[in-house]
């Protein structure tokens, strides 16, 4: 398996869930990580660990302004750009912001890259950018009509990294992420993702909310497989397998009932009175698509990607970590 060593890397939205887990991996790989972050949304708690560590600088800012863009690629090999605002109801409520951050933002990232000779940019992209699309399993070339604003800003990305890579000779990837979970997934906020949100209100004895009857699925992707493909994406040499786009999941459908009751038991092994706390179901949210299932065939065989978590196994491997962190949290708030 290849991964990124001894190389100077740029993790944009290094303080956010995906970012700060790029970087632990990174630092235990003989690397220099250099963290931008403007904390809108990633948090300091993150990445505290790292600034010890030589070989980590943060530099505190936004991609929204050119001038912090262009310090940021200075002397860097590799960018990882997961600097973005998500969620499609933020979007919603606020189009204008979700635009100036994932479409201009990520602009200034290309222009500034573009101009300090870094060819290799790995960026974010989403699962969101199928839109309508009724396909499935999800075919990277074989994409519907954004449903939100944050779908639009997504697929917008794609095209100007299309444009850049034609134009400039830029070396560029994008990762199409299907509801990533792991550690470090902030629970707290109107927009927090579907599988923390779940831990926390079962951990505080609540009824998890539904949105929708429990049957709208998605293909939970665990971090690790998110790291495995970033380090794959920015190390391959085969030209056939750069400037494009690639699903990164684990290729499995888990509807949201069955994602609850999997939750349910796993945490009742702290507290076996999780095991019957009772959902409940409201309104479907507008914007979300119901179903979503990656095919992963494109990244397995032009960058080698394979995925060692499924969502089950993902879970397991993070359950510690949400008991013990969100735990922490519930009880701090009482």
């Amino acid at each position: 398996m290849r991964i990124i060593t001894g190389k100077k890397v740029l993790v944009t939205g290094g303080a956010g869930f995906i970012g700060s887990n790029l970087i632990e991996k990174l630092l235990q790989q003989n690397n220099y990580i250099r963290c931008l972050d403007n904390f809108s949304t990633g948090k300091r708690e993150n990445i505290a660990e790292f600034l010890s560590n030589k070989s980590f600088e943060l530099l505190e800012g936004d991609i929204r302004d050119i001038d912090t863009c262009r310090l940021a690629v200075k002397d860097i090999d590799i960018v990882l750009h997961q600097a973005a605002l998500g969620s499609v109801p933020r979007s919603i409520n606020d189009p204008i912001t979700t635009n100036d951050v994932n479409v201009g933002g990520f602009l200034n990232m290309l222009v500034a890259a573009r101009d300090a000779g870094v060819k290799r940019l790995v960026y974010a992209a989403s699962s969101s950018t199928y839109g309508d699309s009724e396909v499935m399993p999800k075919i990277e070339e074989r994409i519907g009509k954004p449903l939100s604003p944050y779908a639009i800003t997504k697929y917008v990305d794609e095209l100007y990294a299309d444009v850049f890579a034609k134009l400039y000779g830029m070396e560029l990837i994008g990762l199409r992420y299907f509801n990533v979970f792991g550690p470090k997934q902030d629970p707290d906020g109107a927009y927090a993702a579907v599988i923390p949100k779940f831990v926390s209100s079962l951990i505080k004895k609540q009824q998890p909310v539904i949105n929708g009857d429990g049957s709208f699925s998605r293909d939970f992707t665990y971090i690790a497989n998110v790291v495995q493909a970033n380090e794959l994406a920015a190390t391959v040499e085969n030209k056939a397998a750069i400037n494009t786009v690639y699903n990164v999941a684990y290729g499995e459908r888990t509807s949201l009932n069955q994602l609850v009751a999997l939750l349910k038991e796993l945490l009742s092994e702290f507290d076996e009175t999780i095991a019957d706390i009772e959902v409940i179901y409201g309104p479907e949210r507008k914007g979300d698509v119901p179903h979503s299932m990656a095919s992963i065939e494109k990244a397995r065989k032009l960058l080698g990607y394979s995925p060692e978590y499924d969502v089950a196994q993902g879970l397991k491997a993070a359950i510690h970590w949400y008991w013990n962190s969100l735990s922490e949290r519930c009880s701090q708030k009482i």
